[in-house]
């Protein structure tokens, strides 16, 4: 490249700096930069003479050039010569010092060129800035701002200097003005001092060894003075603060007794600064290095200013911390650092400042001095260690405070206390103790309000801090073993520490191992006279009663029981052997399950048999009592906790039944004494205690309640009087039934043997005393549901245990009665309509329990008791689907319950009576209008038949004569609404005939065929489709019809007609079906029943128009068609359009028999096919096109036609007249689009509409649409109606836009699944071709292309005449038509492809034909033809094909650039496709269309549309193989697959580097296409453009130079920069860099 072009290049790049756009500067600036990677002299040079010519520049612009000559400068510093370094430097330090005023980002980028050459050529920059840092003459600010940085950079090469650049700055301090300046000079003097400090540090690594600190300390007191005594006390706020920043540093340099004298008044100053100012950061930087410095040279000048320093300080570390604000952190940190320091000179001095401060109550004041305190014991550990006891007894007052914040603090300091041994200390008990209250506290204890800058305490609240320092401190402190064991063990018991268990056990366990690691045998737990120490049955007692919620508080349960594993020793020796084994169990049932899963009723039982199989190993009575006084006194403990004494209670009923009598007695008074009845759980806890207890003290556990009961202490709390005194009546009430519960529980335990003979004088008496009251000698029972409850369920436990017992069966129970009235007027007592206690079901469970023991009851208390128990179940609501929701699971509870109950009455009378009995009770409900009854109750009636079946004892043949009547209740049931109910109806049919044949003789065992088929009936039934439902209703009469009796026929029957008034609309069709089937099956034994039967059926048709109904007046219908079928067709012809549904019922009638259905057919199709198909009128006066209406005969005979092609039956008629029906009906299809209504209708519609009436709109075409589908589905191609609607083609087949697609989507599916009636549909579509309705052409044309795509017109012969028919249409008047004739002959492709070659001569001259049509506007004739010659291209002859190769590329060239996405598309790929074709003799010729196509393919893979990019890559792919390289071929293979994502610049460098080398003469032609597309509409190919210039030029030779026109180039290049859109403007300045391959 000659020096004239460099130039140019380099100023079309710089001149691009002043683009406003940032990502456009940067772009320009890597630019350079890139340019500097190979040419950094040339670069550097043109940077240096643009700024040096252009002066007016603006600053912004000159900062990215002096940034670009940074990186060059910084990555090619070692190539840099003296010259040019010079010039840089000579350039940077006139552009830093061009104006007096500070312009930071150019000033400071010029400064870091400076500082770039400076790491290399030292001596030059140094002089440079020297030059200018002469002395008497003040600098400009950057020089001394670059001398800083500089030091910095390159301390070795600098600090050599700094003698002399100090003896020279010193004077200027004084001349300095501004305070700008001196802000420079300190910043200065601050880097300078660092970098003597470093140097100083590094002197083994240093090129001058024996550089001392003295010789600078002169130089820097000097300046010191000047800034200390000068500046410091006149300067600006921002100086002030420069200069202690600098006084840090330089007081490590000051000679010490220098130091020593300036310290008095140094430190005063420095901190008065925290007063001054807000960042202060900086500040306690600075103080801590004077400290430092201070402390090294051993000064006692700050044992003067100490107790200032002290304050200044902690008012410091008392500021709040504010997590976003990283300043305040660091100045906390340097501010620690300070205490450091002074911990480590004088620590009494320290804490006599720090321990007082603890005693404040302000919150920040603690919280600062804690902060303090907890560093200084971590960093100044061995000047703490005397002062332990100190700092402990100044804890007292902080381990009060309530503030979280404070308490966070305190146990960060105890934990670092117990690392450095302060715990073991007299008074380190009370820092555990303080722990442990904190891992104990609630949850609403954590979060206090704090302030504006409060936050939520989560992970690091106070609780979660202090869990895991005691854990910590557990578990890897070791000295701390000693005090935390066993310790710890005083917080298990008392409550208030409850939250703590949990990690209070996992330190004990920890503990516990590591003592039994030291001493395998000795005891854990040495007692030795402390009392504060737990004994092992309150650790017992504890432990299980927190075990048995075992997730609650961080899964203390787990945690529990593995403590109780590891003191098993202690607990009491025996138990060690068992414990190892049962409690890993227990364990491990726990880490199968987790909160939500767990079943806390098997839990509980699990933790109980663990304590009793506990106290069997013991066998130690002395031992259990112990035990049972340590669970009684806890008792009281958990009254906070209810689940927890529920279950505690229990523990005591377990131990009470391993001691003795006397200690039973004993503790079963107390416990009843000091219950707290009013609370529900307990009373419950009591009762299960009593139970429990019973299992072993039957007698003991009576006595005692009956003791109770009769004491004073009850009869205060229930007598009348009570109202005046302690206790409400509702304690009262409480009482009682906690006592009635006893008995319950106690008879469920009690043992059976025992049971019988105490249950009615000393259990039931006792539970109906405790229930009623006297009043003046009155009985009066009570109102109180949880009294109620209470007596239900004890009765209930109390007759469950009867039953179970040996002799239950035989007991006589003579208080039945009066129970089981009971019972009945408990659950009439409950609110209607809801289930919301469990009265009902424990009261019809105790019935349940109380109906199998004698004597039987009265029929009227049976009955009684059925209606109750049903009037409450029944009518309940059912709950919304919300999963299992406690109602829900109890409801079905109850009614499980009722189905037990129900059977257990049924038993007493097992008889057809005593069964037609009961299903009377339940057939209200059967029939009743609301579903969830419904269900309800034919499930109850199917419990009922089937057990009364398994039941059912015959010893004589006896009639069933109710089974008409009863299989008339069920059968309509088979259609219910609600599947279930469906089910359980055919269910109880089942029942019904085996009922039926078990009383005719048939064994038990005997398996009817007819009778089991109605269980393979169910699935029928849950089907959705109504028609699937009710063929398996009308199944199952046939199955009735087979085995009913024929006296209960007619039975059957009249329940059947009355059920055709069901208010459930299913049930009343099924019920018309069942009546159909049956007069078919067994009409004929109705001969004199017909006239009844059938005034019934026509009564029925009179008093309803339900569609179902209607259905059975379809025989009838039938009838008459038969002899006067014309007549009927045109009678039902005149009926309104459009049909309601009675109309559309009788036309689907005709089509029951296949004759007569062939007859209604044929009149339609000519009412169709003769008839005008619409007319035209013009509707307004300046209308200009005339509206096209529908004619009212055809129309109706359409939908006629559709209502009769509906119906199943008409199948045979419809495969009879397919082609002439399929022809007619699509050809009406095409002519009824956009055509509207007849008039009349519209009116029609228009008075629906103004009356607000909903009317059923008429739309010809769609009456077409769905005629054809309904005539296709009933001729067996219901596979063509589901494949062609799969996609819409149903939809599209209605609309102008889609209809072509349509028919389309329609033939195909024709000649997929309906080949073979093919024939006589083309035959009949041939004759429409020359229709003279345009549309009806398209249609018939369309439809038969397509055929063409499919080798069926192959296999029946049928190609060339399709073929001769489609050619003759080529000059058709309609470009629609001629466009489908070449998409029809294409498909020859695909149909018959080994015919393409017989026929190629023709298929050509018709596409070529096709792209030279000039009557399309469009296009879209040539467009066919493109995508036709594509798809013809591997078939036809291969020369045939040779012949035209080049005037179709010629032909299509023109498109590859078109507006359309389309054209470009379609071009693009059959330009691919003929390269293809022309491999072998002619690609020689053809070489000439790849190379001048080659660019347009290239660019258009940035096309915006996807077909084209596609296009793109396959017309790539194939023109490889004709380049002759093997190399791009391979490039264009892998990078442009299918599917594969491609990396543009990549595939585009790639693909010039290989252009470049195997084609270097095509380098002009290739850059001169690429300059057509800069001017391109589309962005992306815009900005490709000069990508593909780049590459190019990026690879060529300089053998190929010549073809470059660079001045061409450039301009167009220099008008891309100006493009609007920003990835233009970037890819332009990319390839400028580019073109530094011409240098």
């Amino acid at each position: 490249m000659s020096e004239t072009y460099a130039k140019r290049l380099s100023a079309i790049l710089l001149d691009a700096v002043t683009d406003k756009d940032p990502q456009m500067q940067e772009q320009v600036c890597g630019a350079l930069c890139d340019f500097g990677e190979s040419k950094p002299a040339e670069v550097l040079s043109a940077c240096e003479e643009h700024l040096r010519l252009h002066e007016k520049l603006a600053h912004p612009y000159r900062t990215i050039i002096l940034r670009a000559m940074e990186i060059v400068v910084s990555n090619h510093i070692s190539e840099l010569d003296k010259d040019m370094a010079r010039a840089i430097i000579l350039l940077a330090s006139n552009e830093m010092t061009k104006v007096k005023e500070l312009v930071s980002d150019w000033q400071q980028a010029a400064s870091s060129v400076l500082v770039a050459v400076g790491r290399r050529f030292i001596s030059s920059v140094m002089e440079e800035l020297l030059s200018k840092f002469q002395p008497g003459l003040l600098p400009h600010p950057c020089t001394v701002h670059t001398l800083a940085s500089l030091s910095v950079s390159n301390v070795f090469g600098v600090v050599p200097f700094l003698t002399s650049i100090l003896s020279t700055m010193l004077p200027m301090l004084g001349a300095a003005k501004h305070d700008s300046m001196k802000v420079v000079f300190c910043c200065a003097l601050q880097r300078f001092s660092e970098s003597i400090l470093e140097y100083l540090a590094n002197l083994d690594q240093a090129p001058d060894p024996t550089v001392r600190k003295d010789a600078f300390a002169s130089d820097i007191f000097g300046a010191y003075d000047i800034l200390f005594h000068q500046w410091l006390q006149s300067g600006g706020a921002k100086l002030r603060l420069a200069v202690v920043e600098a006084l840090g540093p330089m007081s490590h340099l000051l000679p010490s007794e220098k130091l020593e004298e300036q310290l008095p008044k140094l430190l005063p100053r420095v901190l008065a600064f925290y007063k001054k100012h807000t960042e202060t950061v900086h500040v306690s930087k600075s103080l801590s290095q004077i400290l430092e410095a201070a402390v090294s040279v051993g000064s006692r000048t700050l044992d003067i200013h100490l107790n200032s320093l002290l304050a200044a300080l902690h008012a410091q570390i008392c500021v709040p911390v504010e997590s976003s604000s990283p300043l305040v952190m660091s100045n906390q940190k340097e501010v620690l650092r300070c205490f450091t320091v002074l911990a480590c000179c004088s620590p009494d001095r320290l804490l006599a400042f720090l321990l007082p401060k603890l005693d404040t109550s302000n919150e920040r004041t603690r919280v600062g001095t804690l902060q303090v305190l907890r560093h200084i014991i971590n960093t100044a550990a061995a000047q703490m260690e005397v002062k332990k006891p100190v700092i402990l007894s100044s804890m007292k007052l902080p381990l009060l405070d309530t503030n979280n914040k404070v308490k966070r603090v305190v146990v960060q300091v105890v934990s670092a206390m117990a690392h450095h041994g302060y715990l073991e200390q007299p008074g380190g008990k009370a820092m555990v103790e303080y722990i442990v209250q904190q891992c104990a506290l609630p949850p609403e204890a954590e979060i206090q309000k704090l302030g504006a800058d409060s936050e939520a305490l989560a992970a690091d609240s106070v609780r979660a801090i202090s869990v895991s320092t005691l854990y910590l401190v557990s578990t890897t402190v070791d000295r701390m073993g000693e005090v935390l064991w066993p310790y710890l063990l005083e917080f298990l018991v008392p409550i208030r520490f409850t939250r703590a268990l949990s990690p209070l056990c996992r330190s004990l366990v920890h503990l516990a191992q590591k003592r039994q690691e030291a001493g395998a045998h000795a005891p854990l737990i040495q007692y030795n006279g402390n009392v504060h120490l737990p004994s092992p049955y309150a650790i017992t007692t504890r432990l299980l009663a927190v075990s048995s919620h075992p997730y609650v508080g961080d899964g203390r349960g787990a945690a529990s029981l593995r403590l109780l594993n590891v003191l098993h020793q202690d607990i009491h020796p025996a138990l060690g052997q068992r414990w190892v084994t049962a409690i890993p169990l227990l364990l491990e049932h726990l880490d199968e399950y987790s909160e939500e899963t767990l079943s806390q009723k098997e839990w509980e039982e699990k933790l109980l048999v663990f304590l009793r199989d506990s106290l069997a190993v013991v066998s130690d009575n002395t031992w259990v009592c112990h035990l049972t006084l340590e669970m009684c006194k806890q008792l009281p403990n958990y009254n906070g906790t209810p689940l927890e004494k529920n279950f505690l209670y229990k523990c005591v009923g377990t131990t009470l039944g391993a001691a003795s009598s006397k200690v039973v007695r004993k503790h079963l008074r107390e416990l009843l004494e000091t219950a707290r009845y009013q609370e529900e759980r307990e009373h419950e806890g009591l009762a299960c205690c009593f139970g429990i207890c019973a299992i072993s003290h039957l007698d003991d556990t009576l006595a005692q309640l009956d003791d109770f009961v009769k004491s004073d202490v009850f009869r205060k709390s229930a007598g009348i009087f009570n109202l005046f005194k302690n206790r409400s009546e509702s304690e009262a009430n409480k009482v009682r039934s906690a006592l009635i519960l006893c008995y319950g529980h106690v008879a469920a335990g009690a043992p059976r043997e025992l049971l019988l003979a105490r249950v009615e004088a000393d259990l039931f008496w006792n539970m109906s005393q405790c229930f009623s009251t006297k009043v003046l000698g009155i009985k009066v029972e009570t109102q109180d549901p949880a009294l109620r409850l209470s007596l239900v369920q004890s009765v209930c436990m109390a007759t469950q245990a009867i039953c179970s017992s040996a002799h239950g069966s035989s007991f006589h129970l003579s208080r039945k009665a009066e129970l089981v009235a009971q019972m009945v007027e408990f659950i009439r007592a409950e609110p209607p309509d809801s289930l919301k206690t469990p009265i009902w079901k424990k009261a019809m469970l105790a019935c349940t329990y109380l109906v199998t023991l004698e004597p039987a009851l009265e029929e009227q208390v049976q009955a009684d008791l059925i209606h109750s128990c049903l009037h409450r179940v029944m009518a309940v609501l059912p709950e919304p689907e919300e999963g299992d929701s406690p109602q829900e699971s109890l409801y079905l509870d109850t009614v499980q319950v009722l189905k037990d109950l129900l059977t257990s009455l049924l038993l007493w009378n097992m008889t057809p009576l005593g069964l037609q009995v009961m299903v009377e009770h339940l057939s209200p409900w059967i029939k009743s209008p609301r579903g969830h009854e419904r269900v309800r109750a034919v499930g109850l009636s199917a419990c009922l038949l089937q057990f009364f079946l398994q039941h059912l004892q015959i010893s004589a043949l006896v009639p069933f004569h109710n089974l008409g009547l009863l299989i008339g209740l069920f059968s309509p049931r088979c259609a219910d609404l609600w599947p279930a109910t469906r089910r359980e109806a055919v269910s109880c049919i089942h029942s019904l005939l085996y009922l039926q044949l078990t009383c005719v003789g048939f064994s038990r065992d005997y398996q009817d065929d007819v009778a089991e088929q109605l269980l393979s009936l169910k699935d029928g039934l849950v089907h959705p489709d109504p028609a699937i439902l009710f063929h398996t209703c009308h199944s199952i009469a046939q199955l009735i019809a087979k085995r009913l009796p024929p006296d209960q026929l007619i039975n059957l029957l009249l329940t059947l007609f009355e059920s055709l008034g069901d208010p459930d609309k299913n049930c009343s069709r099924a019920a018309s079906v069942m009546i159909n089937c049956l007069l078919k099956e067994r009409g004929n034994m109705l001969q004199e029943k017909v006239p009844e039967i059938v005034s019934v059926l026509h009564s029925k048709l009179q008093e309803t128009r339900e569609e179902h109904i209607l259905q059975a007046a379809q025989h009838s219908v039938f009838a008459l068609a038969t002899h006067h079928c014309a007549s009927v067709v045109s009678n039902l012809l005149g009926s309104p359009l459009p049909f309601d549904s009675h109309t559309c019922t009788l036309w689907r009638a005709l089509a029951l028999e296949p004759g007569l259905a062939a007859q209604v057919l044929g009149l339609l199709l000519e009412k169709i096919s003769k008839d005008v198909l619409f007319e035209e009128s013009q509707a307004f006066l300046l209308s200009s096109t005339p509206d096209r209406v529908a004619t009212l005969l055809p129309l109706a005979a359409t939908c006629a036609l559709h209502e009769v092609a509906s119906a199943p039956a008409s199948g045979p008629a419809v495969l009879e007249l397919y082609p002439q029906l399929f022809v007619a009906l699509l050809l009406r299809v095409s002519c009824t689009m956009g055509v509207q209504p007849p008039r009349q209708l519209q009116a029609k519609e228009r008075r629906s509409a103004s009356s607000g009436l909903a009317s059923r709109s008429l739309e010809p075409c769609s009456s077409a649409v769905d005629a054809l589908q309904a005539v296709l589905v009933r001729g067996g191609n219901e596979d063509v109606v589901q494949c062609v609607g799969l996609d819409g083609g149903w939809q599209l087949l209605r609309t102008s836009a889609g209809h072509e697609e349509g028919v389309t989507r329609l033939a195909s599916a024709m000649a997929k699944f309906a080949g073979p009636r093919l024939p006589l549909v083309m035959k009949l579509l041939f004759t429409t071709q020359s229709s003279m309705y345009e549309v009806q052409r398209v249609t018939s044309t369309a439809f038969l292309a397509e055929l063409l795509s499919s080798n069926v017109v192959n296999d029946l012969m049928l190609l060339e005449s399709l073929l001769y028919n489609l050619m003759a249409r080529q000059k058709d008047t309609s470009a629609r038509v001629r466009r489908l004739v070449l998409h029809g002959l294409a498909n020859i492709t695909l149909g018959s492809p080994d015919k393409v070659q017989t026929h190629s001569p023709q298929l050509l001259t018709a596409m070529i034909g096709g792209l030279d049509d000039g009557d399309d506007p469009h296009s879209l004739v040539a467009l066919e033809a493109m995508v036709g010659l594509a798809r013809l291209m591997d078939l036809v002859d291969a020369w045939d094909l040779h012949a035209v190769l080049l005037h179709i590329a010629v032909r299509i060239r023109p498109f590859f650039d078109s507006e359309r996405m389309e054209l470009r598309s379609v071009s693009i790929g059959l330009f691919g496709h003929l390269n293809k074709a022309c491999r072998g003799d002619c690609k020689d010729v053809f070489l000439e269309q790849v190379v001048g196509g080659l660019v347009p393919l290239l660019l258009h893979l940035r096309d915006p549309h996807a077909p084209v990019v596609t296009a793109c890559r396959f017309a790539l792919r194939m023109c490889g193989p004709n380049l002759e390289c093997e190399e791009l071929a391979a490039v264009f293979q892998r990078h442009l697959q299918e599917g594969h994502d491609l990396h543009f610049g990549e595939f585009l460098n790639t693909t010039c580097k290989h252009l470049m080398r195997h084609f270097p003469d095509l380098l002009g032609r290739l850059l001169s296409t690429s300059l057509f597309y800069y001017k391109s509409s589309w962005e992306d190919v815009r900005a490709a453009a000069p990508m593909l210039t780049g590459f190019l030029v990026l690879h060529m030779e300089a053998e190929q130079r010549p073809q470059v026109d660079l001045e061409q180039l450039l301009t167009a290049l220099q008008l891309l920069l100006k493009d609007p859109a920003l990835k233009v403007r970037l890819k332009a300045v990319k390839t400028l860099g580019c073109l530094v391959k011409f240098a």
